[in-house]
């Protein structure tokens, strides 16, 4: 007899910043545990297609340049998936772009959030709620199973053997500590000056790693040129996203803003320090590792949070929210990722 057709593929749309494409794996995890034989396909922005190309749950990348062919690009995807025929095409963007090719797609499911300008040529339409304590992937899990109410899935990144190769030097040296200064958002970013004060407190028997894309090179090297502290190894802009990830799992601990090392920990279980300025957990988007830790003021601030996404300067001039934040919370963290460091190497 021969063997029954697979189902019809699905076709996940993602064309956001790094941290949801990240995120998003999670339902790639979902689909292969509930829908092992169905095919997925995955739309990034250029220059994310990296997270997921060697992805095991993921047949094909489909990759939308928004920089130098915005519209011209979003119309031969909408031609090619047409042509391909989906089963189902789900949106996690609330963008009319993404709407679009959602819509038009000839899909006999098409699924997004009801905030989607397109969303009334969708087939299902989910409420998208900010807030509420829920996080971004149940928000996304919806869409896939609107009555899922199982815990939060965790993202997931499979770094190749190449990326394991290139983290290997670097996570053979001894304990090390891994720091991701930066931010696209000035008040998602933990100060200059604050991140100087911990690597002066931080104990002198560990490496410290920075790390970053070449955005954030220039701004890793001011910070490793400014601390007087030695051990400190400026790795911004030399490693893919895999590798990095690769290198984080084996960390003591990873400091990070709210930005996407943070979901980078999460897709590979490394342990988080989680450094939350002007954005608050309660958005939905907080780290997800086995370790993972938040700090941010202790004080209430009126203004905080002051936006979900955060600003190119603080509205009100004194960014309290990033520099009330002391070095001591930072510390205590890191002595707590210490018992568990230890307590996996005596289990290992």
């Amino acid at each position: 007899m021969p063997e029954p057709a697979a189902p019809p593929a699905i076709l996940l749309i993602q064309t956001a910043f790094i941290g949801d494409v990240i995120l998003a794996t999670a339902l790639l995890e979902f689909l292969h545990r509930t829908e092992p034989d169905t095919p997925v396909d995955f739309l990034v922005r250029k220059g994310n297609e990296g997270l997921v190309q060697g992805h095991p749950h993921v047949r094909r990348v489909l990759v939308w340049d928004k920089k130098t062919n915005k519209y011209g690009g979003l119309w031969q995807l909408l031609q090619q998936i047409r042509h391909t025929n989906y089963g189902r095409v789900v949106t996690l963007q609330r963008f009319a772009s993404t709407g679009l090719l959602t819509a038009f797609s000839g899909a006999p499911e098409r699924i997004g959030f009801d905030k989607n300008p397109l969303s009334f040529r969708f087939t299902r339409a989910i409420p998208h709620v900010i807030g509420a304590g829920v996080h971004e992937v149940s928000r996304n899990l919806h869409l896939l199973d609107p009555a899922y109410e199982g815990p939060v899935v965790p993202p997931r990144l499979y770094p190749t053997p190449a990326d394991e190769a290139t983290a290997a030097p670097y996570a053979t040296v001894g304990p090390y500590i891994c720091i991701a200064p930066t931010s696209v958002w000035f008040t998602k970013q933990f100060p200059e000056e604050e991140w100087l004060k911990l690597l002066t407190a931080l104990p002198p028997q560990y490496t410290v790693y920075l790390l970053g894309g070449p955005p954030d090179t220039a701004a890793c090297q001011q910070l490793l040129e400014r601390t007087p502290r030695p051990g400190v190894v400026n790795l911004s802009g030399t490693l893919s996203l895999l590798a990095s990830a690769a290198l984080m799992r084996g960390a003591v601990l990873n400091y990070v803003n709210d930005s996407a090392p943070m979901h980078l920990c999460s897709a590979v279980g490394a342990p988080v320090c989680a450094v939350y300025c002007s954005t608050v957990p309660f958005f939905g988007f907080g780290p997800l590792s086995p370790f993972s830790r938040i700090v941010e003021i202790e004080e209430d601030l009126e203004c905080r949070p002051c936006g979900l996404h955060g600003y190119k300067a603080c509205p009100l001039g004194h960014f309290r929210c990033a520099h009330g934040i002391r070095t001591q919370q930072l510390l205590a963290v890191l002595a707590e990722a210490e018992v568990g460091y230890e307590g996996l190497r005596v289990g290992g």
